[in-house]
């Protein structure tokens, strides 16, 4: 999950709040990509620390989803019926 301490989190919100608008899903991508890469700068490149990756953005992702898509598809399964 996303989530880590309150306390920890204004080391990454004080870089994080100053990103410009993200103008599309490339430049989103491209921007995930980066934090990922920077990520594994500093470990040593073996499967488990490539999995880290891999599986952080898919659970940020599987959050995402849960948070924000579901609510969307049962709000338009109230508007227009179940099929």
């Amino acid at each position: 999950m996303p989530y880590i301490k309150p306390q920890e989190r204004p080391q990454y919100d004080v870089v994080l709040d100053k990103l410009p608008e993200i103008q599309n899903k490339g430049h989103l991508e491209y921007c995930i990509f980066k934090v990922v890469k920077k990520f594994m700068e500093t470990r040593e490149k073996r499967y488990g620390n490539y999995h880290d990756c891999v599986y952080g953005v898919e659970h940020c992702s599987d959050e995402y989803r849960r948070r924000f898509l579901d609510k969307r598809e049962d709000q338009a399964i109230q508007e227009n019926g179940d099929v």
